[in-house]
């Protein structure tokens, strides 16, 4: 049985109501995902949002339009997804190259601002995704769920954390709330990079607030 992984120590200590775990893909259809998800990414890259059209990421994947809405059934489920796998790159990439910050607010703002940075080497993708996020309706929370809990766990390794305290779960997902909106002001253009990182500095403070070792 494969061992147990943060996110799915997450997804416990996190989740309010249980769903069905779908059946695992089998290596092929795990590369034709890997296809997809590639083609959603190098066509938002190049337009953004309005580039990613289902047709054309079929046709970029080579894969059947019907399999490809049987993977993703809609245009959103596809880039919330696309920004899940970014983030799994992000991570892989912070893992060969840990945050460096004497504390762990110090360590989780160099994580968020390394992260930012990414995205704004791609802006036209990163909108696409925070649009997508944006527009995700109830069909689509599996989707998010996956990014929220990706999120986390990048947070909580520049943590160091294993075993989170449901009080410093609840402040991550405000760090989190807060690098998102922050996404958001900087895409369109109400906030710089500087504002940015005073605004992510500033929330990642409550890391010491929901210590264990600091309460009385």
């Amino acid at each position: 049985m494969p061992a147990e992984t943060k996110v799915d120590k997450v997804a416990k200590v996190e989740a309010s109501t249980a769903r069905p775990a779908s059946a695992p893909l089998t290596e092929r259809q795990e590369a034709r995902r890997r296809r997809i998800l590639h083609a959603s990414a190098q066509l938002a890259s190049r337009g953004g949002f309005d580039a990613v059209q289902m047709r054309e990421v079929a046709e970029s994947s080579q894969v059947a339009l019907g399999t490809l809405y049987r993977y993703f059934p809609s245009k959103i489920h596809l880039l919330v997804a696309t920004m899940q796998d970014q983030l799994e790159h992000m991570h892989s990439t912070l893992r060969k190259k840990p945050p460096q910050g004497d504390t762990a607010a110090e360590r989780v703002a160099e994580t968020l601002m390394r992260a930012f940075r990414a995205l704004q080497r791609e802006p036209h993708l990163a909108d696409a995704m925070v649009r997508a996020l944006t527009f995700a309706d109830r069909s689509v929370s599996p989707e998010v769920d996956q990014v929220s809990r990706q999120t986390t766990v990048i947070i909580l390794d520049a943590m160091g954390l294993e075993n989170p305290t449901p009080e410093q779960l609840s402040a991550v997902r405000v760090i989190e709330h807060t690098w998102h909106s922050a996404l958001i002001t900087w895409l369109s253009g109400r906030a710089s990079i500087a504002q940015v990182k005073i605004d992510i500095e500033t929330v990642c403070r409550l890391i010491a607030l929901t210590a264990p070792e600091d309460r009385g």
